[in-house]
């Protein structure tokens, strides 16, 4: 196989991991070389991606050889056979998601949604992960700050008279309508790899003040799992 001149270049990270994955089953195993147009593809994918910015303009940083390599990487761990240059990375992706390559496929949807939509926003900084992968994190909090879907969530509670946090039971203290509201936030229910890339329901939605929405994003990171509401307020203390 060709060198793929990555010295120096960052290592995979789980998100880019799970793409190479869902591209190693839809190969069914056979793992071409870096000339084929679906490792290009994905090579290009990876070069994409929102913080390996500084390192992809390196023509070295995860070039069709590379990915080939990768894939030669992920068939080792499937079957024991092949290269054994394999990363802790590699074991646990595969591990996780070996057996099942419908929900790797669901997942490397969301991941690419994810990349594509950091294109044409502005950078969601982000001081927590979820284990789905920093990508499907940002794309998570990039939905949650849409402003339409807030105001659809605002009005329902306002109609309601259920203007108050959903987690600490605290109504804004503001007297004035536009600062009272600023003090929530959108919260998704459900996690988007769960849901996919479905239109979202109120149902979906919890109306947090930021600070419980803070807190909870931290607890769903440190638990390594999806809170409810509930949950998280048992967790968090509040």
């Amino acid at each position: 196989m060709a060198r793929t001149h990555g010295h120096g270049n960052p290592n995979w990270t789980r998100d880019e991991t799970i793409l190479a994955l869902d591209l190693y089953f839809d190969l069914n195993g056979k793992i071409p070389s870096g000339s084929d147009e679906r490792v290009k593809a994905l090579s290009e994918m990876l070069r994409r991606f929102p913080y390996h910015a500084e390192a992809s303009r390196k023509e070295s940083f995860r070039n069709p050889d590379g990915v080939a390599f990768k894939l030669q990487n992920l068939k080792q761990v499937a079957t024991g056979k092949g290269l054994g240059n394999v990363s802790e990375t590699d074991r646990a992706v595969w591990l996780e998601f070996g057996s099942s390559p419908t929900k790797t496929k669901s997942l490397a949807n969301l991941i690419r949604a994810g990349v594509v939509a950091s294109e044409s926003a502005k950078p969601v900084i982000e001081d927590v992960q979820f284990t789905e992968g920093r990508v499907i994190t940002e794309l998570h909090s990039r939905r949650e700050r849409e402003p339409k879907l807030r105001e659809r969530l605002l009005s329902s509670r306002r109609n309601s008279e259920r203007l108050f946090c959903e987690m600490c039971i605290t109504p804004a203290p503001s007297s004035n309508e536009a600062l009272r509201e600023a003090h929530f936030e959108a919260h998704h229910l459900v996690p988007l790899a769960s849901t996919g890339a479905r239109i979202t329901r109120l149902s979906d939605m919890a109306l947090l003040c930021a600070n419980c929405h803070r807190l909870l994003h931290r607890a769903i990171a440190i638990e390594k799992r999806w809170l409810t509401v509930a949950e998280g307020k048992a967790v968090c203390g509040v």
